[in-house]
């Protein structure tokens, strides 16, 4: 299971005048690597809470009160709000319930596309070299450790001209990419003239022609231009001619010649043409001109260019490099993994050491001296983070310190308690009448809490054991080769630079890509011009302009009418695939994300009550809460009155005591109001916190406009699978 994001106990409450809310209460997720996780519940019920949460952009009137959000080695809830900026927007996107929430309704949508893009890219080519520096130094050191100090020189020396020759090589693809942008650029531009032209709009055809032939002469990448630069330069001159000849309008509406008309799609036929040639190996390219920069390299066909260039990469630079790679990759993993042992022997000492009664000042010492050793074992060349080592120190800090705070303040929290019940009582007593009510007591089982410490050295340990285990299968060439793949995605960052221009263009591209018709006319207009629909496409354009890893949907489709709604949700599950993308949905309505979730969580008063699969969800559900959400769920099929949910969600600010779900439950238990119930296991990746999956509850059947429901949705898939 490839893990892009954790969510481990969180609970985040709000202050208000009327007492603190609990919206969120130890809830645990985990989002894969380009799958879709949707989070349903009613209003209220913490979804959004949970997605702002991820995003950082809660209100400042929250309170997190405990948990973590894992990400790339980052606790999210823990990080300040610069690295958050690095994140936000450019790994991390969010689409919001109200488009317009979203945009400036003042600002044309293609400055709002593109202001995301220049924004990032410096501040993203800046971190990027960053990163490129810092793992290819940590890689140097280990490979000479790996073959002895005295062939330091010489790694010094590959490590160097693998840095030059990899910035040159991304130099290289850089133009290449924005003589190809022009190109596509001016290809969209000419078909735009052409179509205008048709409908007899009236244009100043001259001064298209005159640009058309200017964006043409701009095209000069040596890669690019290669094999076409005398027909570009013949196209271009016969465009020059024919603009020199052409009359302007005929009664007032443009017309444009035979031999305009040619020219234009002559030169677009090649411009699609150059766009669709065989790219060249630039990482190759780069070397051979680092080695060779006087030779001409437009004598060479790409297939003849690139397979010199990969013979005398490897044969002078890489079969070497990467034999020393692998001895240095060795090295340093053997190195973590000795380590990594004796943390092992230290974790399990200092679970001895918590589980009995300690003194906060030696508690913090040990974790300092236990984090350090955690830190010092981290092998630094494995470039996807583990969360639990890299968020250990900042985690059991927190968890050692809320133990000692509430170890003082809950016998301050039952004092004020007990004192503001006798005056209640007191003043009803006397018979004077009370409209307050006494605010619950926030207290904290102190046994639990040093669980939380244990659970944090548990959770590292299950990683540490996991990792020794799969020592004996690792591939050390694999790993070199990702290294290498690594730096060159980091190195083409570096050199990344985004123009106005490019941006402008990138963001039409984008427009046209969520379903935006005419993208190029349509780029200078205002929101109010556009539909709901629309105005929504928009804004996922903006949230997909950095490309992100993760994209957060917060109820996108709630505003909008059901044809839209099918559109917009179809749009996202396109891009999730072309993408890669990991999606959190949120939503209230399961029958939303019946075609597009793998995984659902169901929520309810801050909890999760369910959790499994789509596949679980609808055709297994458990929890009564879910029965009632698909009880009230429409479709074509179901002629019987559906279920409303009776009753109204608890006020959060005095949770009950039990299950929050009880009062509006017709299946509820007695317990279910005295004890809030486990997450029982249904099956592997299936939980639901309900006492009815406790062995020693009633039969209770589901309802059968669910059990009925479930046999359609089998009978409907069964048949489609067949076809």
């Amino acid at each position: 299971m490839d893990k892009i994001l954790e969510v481990k106990e969180l609970k985040i409450s709000f202050r208000t005048s009327s007492g603190t809310v609990k919206a969120v209460r130890d809830i645990s997720f985990d989002l894969e690597r380009g799958k879709t996780l949707a989070i349903v519940g009613e209003s209220g019920s913490g979804k959004s809470v949970t997605s702002k949460a991820v995003l950082g952009i809660l209100a400042g009137n929250s309170i997190i009160e405990g948990g973590e959000i894992l990400y790339d080695g980052k606790d999210l809830l823990k990080i300040s709000e610069e690295e958050m900026y690095k994140l936000r927007g450019d790994k991390l996107s969010m689409i919001f319930q109200d488009p317009l929430s979203s945009l400036n309704p003042i600002v044309k949508i293609g400055k709002q596309i593109t202001e995301a893009m220049l924004l990032k890219n410096k501040a993203n080519r800046r971190e990027a070299r960053k990163e490129f520096n810092g793992l290819l130094e940590e890689l140097r050191k280990n490979m000479t450790a790996a073959i002895g100090e005295g062939n330091a020189a010489r790694v010094k020396q590959m490590t160097e001209t693998f840095d030059k020759f990899c910035i040159q090589a991304n130099r290289l693809e850089n133009r290449y990419n924005q003589d190809e942008s022009r190109a596509e650029a001016l290809i969209d531009a000419i078909e735009d003239f052409l179509f205008k032209a048709e409908k007899g709009q009236k244009l100043d055809t001259k001064v298209f022609l005159k640009d058309f032939e200017k964006r043409g002469r701009q095209l000069k990448d040596v890669f690019f231009t290669r094999r076409y630069a005398q027909r570009l330069s013949t196209c271009l001159e016969k465009l020059r001619k024919v603009t020199a000849e052409h009359q302007q309008t005929k009664d007032g509406k443009t017309v444009i010649s035979k031999s305009v008309e040619a020219a234009l799609e002559e030169l677009k036929a090649l411009l699609d043409e150059m766009t669709k040639q065989e790219k060249p190996n630039f990482f190759r390219i780069g070397y051979y001109q680092l080695r060779k920069p006087d030779e001409d390299l437009g004598r060479y066909s790409i297939e003849e260019l690139n397979q010199k260039a990969l013979e005398l990469l490897n044969s002078d630079f890489m079969n070497e490099f990467l034999e020393t790679e692998e001895k240095g990759v060795r090295h340093s993993y053997e190195i973590a993994l000795e380590k990594k042992k004796k943390v092992l022997t230290s974790l399990v000492q200092a679970k001895e050491y918590y589980l009995k009664d300690f003194d906060k000042a030696e508690g913090m010492k040990l974790c300092k001296e236990l984090s350090n050793q955690v830190e010092d074992s981290i092998d630094r060349l494995e470039f996807i983070k583990d969360s639990a080592a890299y968020t250990f120190r900042s985690s059991m800090q927190d968890a050692i310190s809320k133990y000692f705070y509430y170890k003082t303040q809950n016998p301050r929290e039952e004092a004020r308690y007990a004192r503001q019940s006798k005056r209640r009582e007191a003043l009803i007593s006397r018979g004077k009448t009370v409209d307050w009510k006494v605010v619950p007591k926030v207290v904290y089982d102190l046994e639990d809490l040093r669980k939380n410490i244990i659970k944090i050295i548990d959770r590292l340990e299950r990683t540490y054991r996991a990792y020794i285990d799969a020592s004996e299968k690792m591939d050390f060439r694999k790993r070199s080769i990702g290294i290498v793949d690594y730096l060159k995605g980091k190195a083409s960052d570096v050199v990344y630079r985004i123009t106005k221009s490019m941006a402008r263009e990138r963001a039409i591209k984008l427009m046209d890509e969520v379903g935006i018709s005419e993208p190029r006319m349509r780029y200078n207009q205002y929101p109010f011009e556009f539909s709901g629909g629309m105005r929504q496409r928009i804004v996922i354009a903006i949230a997909l302009a950095a490309d992100p890893e993760i994209l957060i949907c917060d109820e996108p489709t709630t505003a909008l009418d059901v044809t839209i709604q099918a559109q917009i949700l179809e749009l996202i599950n396109r891009l999730k695939e072309e993408r890669n993308l990991s999606v959190i949905f949120i939503t209230h309505d399961l029958g939303v994300v019946a075609n597009m979730a793998d995984d659902i969580a169901v929520m309810y008063a801050g909890k999760i009550v369910e959790y499994g699969s789509a596949e679980d969800i609808f055709y297994d559900p458990r929890h009564p809460y879910t029965w009632a959400l698909l009880s009230s769920m429409p479709d074509l099929d179901t002629n019987e009155k559906l279920d409303a949910i009776p009753g109204t969600p608890p006020n959060m600010i005095y949770p009950p005591q039990g299950d929050a779900f009880a009062a509006r439950n017709k299946y509820a238990l007695k317990i279910d109001f005295e004890l809030q119930p486990p997450m029982f296991e249904v099956s592997p990746g299936h939980k639901a916190a309900t006492w009815l999956l406790h062995p020693d509850a009633p039969k209770v059947e589901v309802p059968k406009i669910i059990t009925d429901r479930i046999e359609r949705m089998k009978k409907a898939g069964g048949e489609r699978n067949g076809q």
